[in-house]
């Protein structure tokens, strides 16, 4: 099942599918040394109540859109 089977069926019910870094990785084909500086440049993480990151992809978005101007300077 993709991303996106998994958000359609969730949104029925009003939930956001969070993905975990591997997650993240995957989808952005980027290191995990960069998605740790996207977390230490303010990408925002959702909160768990077990270790590890958990990223909402629509917040990701988001922040990446409004990080694009910065870097395009």
């Amino acid at each position: 099942m993709t991303l996106a089977d998994r958000t359609e069926i969730l949104r029925t019910v009003g939930i956001t599918p969070l993905l975990t870094t591997n997650q993240l990785m995957a989808l952005y084909g980027v290191s995990n040394w960069t998605v740790n500086e996207w977390v230490k440049n303010g990408c925002p993480l959702e909160p768990t109540a077990f270790r590890g990151r958990r990223f909402n992809l629509a917040d990701v978005r988001a922040w990446m859109a409004r990080q694009a101007p910065a870097n395009a300077a």
